[in-house]
């Protein structure tokens, strides 16, 4: 098996701001997986609230290179085992993943849909993200791309006017994400106003930790609340599940879709609304995300549409946010 990593600079159509940091460029990493003739590729952007550079990613992946390479991949889920066991970060892990899936479905010559058996006809629309910005360049934004569905950034000091302000320019539906902005009193005291002006539900509003001031939303705030920063990986699940109307699950973060599967199915179990995140990926991770909408609530998967110049053909997300998937196999990338 041959195995090539290449760094990508993905510019973006506009700034994109959150609380916490802004950014004009995406730095991401492009895996790619050869066997028998086909290809299977998988990405991974850098994130500096994780500490992750690509940069940081390519050289974990370089110490064991040989051994990737020399790895027998009967099933993705064997190779995500021993790459696990090499101590990677969940990052790289999961640009590796996505890539040995890609290439598992290329090589059974099936899309990865429809070896899970979930089809491709049923699946929420994703929503189309809104950054922090002032409210005239919100409103800007959601003129250029018409959506059924806009998730907002907030965390600024007026946000229940900032949405009341894009309300007057929308039919559509809002999703709030704070990203760890609000105390429990602020996320309590804001959601009856934010229902009010057609908000679905509100996702990370506290701390990653802040557990106790979650217990309080649970009982009091009227909207359902979406963890993000609180849920990474597969035994974070089972916490959010008490703390949380649902959880947000990023590939990045968890390592992929081997993990991604299992956090599915315990919170289907448990009875919660699963979503699936990107990190702005260009198609090469959105289409694999497009994979495992059959089995989500609802997705957040419009990495392409903020960039500038896409580096990679795959799934194609239509102006109503409906999907047309690849005629390839496996996640049904190519390389542009």
């Amino acid at each position: 098996m041959q195995l090539d990593l290449k760094k990508y600079v993905l510019a973006l159509k506009h700034t994109f701001s959150i609380s916490r940091e802004s950014h004009d460029f995406q730095n991401t990493l492009i895996v790619s997986l050869s066997l028998d003739g086909k290809t299977g590729y998988g990405e991974t952007t850098s994130n500096p609230y994780y500490n992750i550079t690509v940069e940081s990613m390519m050289a974990e992946i370089e110490t064991i290179r040989k051994e990737i390479e020399a790895f027998h991949i009967d099933h993705p889920e064997n190779f995500h085992a021993f790459l696990t066991g090499k101590q990677l970060s969940n990052f790289a892990i999961c640009a590796l993943d996505l890539a040995a899936w890609d290439l598992y479905g290329k090589l059974q010559g099936k899309p990865l849909y429809n070896i899970w058996g979930t089809g491709n006809t049923s699946y929420p629309t994703t929503n189309y993200t809104i950054g922090i910005a002032p409210v005239e360049k919100m409103v800007e934004k959601m003129k250029e791309m018409p959506w059924p569905i806009y998730k907002i950034k907030l965390g600024t000091e007026d946000d229940v006017a900032i949405v009341k302000a894009l309300r007057e320019h929308t039919d559509a539906i809002f999703r709030i994400d704070a990203n760890c902005a609000w105390s429990a009193s602020e996320t309590i005291t804001n959601a009856p106003l934010l229902k009010e002006l057609g908000v679905e539900f509100l996702e990370q509003p506290l701390k990653a930790d802040d557990w106790e001031g979650m217990e309080k939303v649970m009982h009091h705030s009227v909207l359902p609340v979406i963890a993000d920063e609180s849920c990474i990986i597969e035994s974070d699940v089972q916490k959010c599940g008490l703390h949380y109307s649902g959880i947000n699950i990023k590939l990045t973060k968890c390592g992929g879709i081997t993990p991604a599967l299992r956090m599915i199915a315990e919170a289907k179990e448990m009875g919660i609304k699963v979503m699936i995140g990107c990190m702005t990926e260009s198609t090469v991770g959105i289409s694999a995300i497009a994979q495992l909408v059959p089995q989500l609530d609802y997705v957040d998967m419009d990495g392409p549409l903020l960039l500038k110049d896409d580096i990679a053909n795959g799934v194609q997300i239509l102006p109503d946010g409906k999907l047309v998937f690849s005629e390839l196999n496996g996640t049904g990338v190519s390389l542009r």
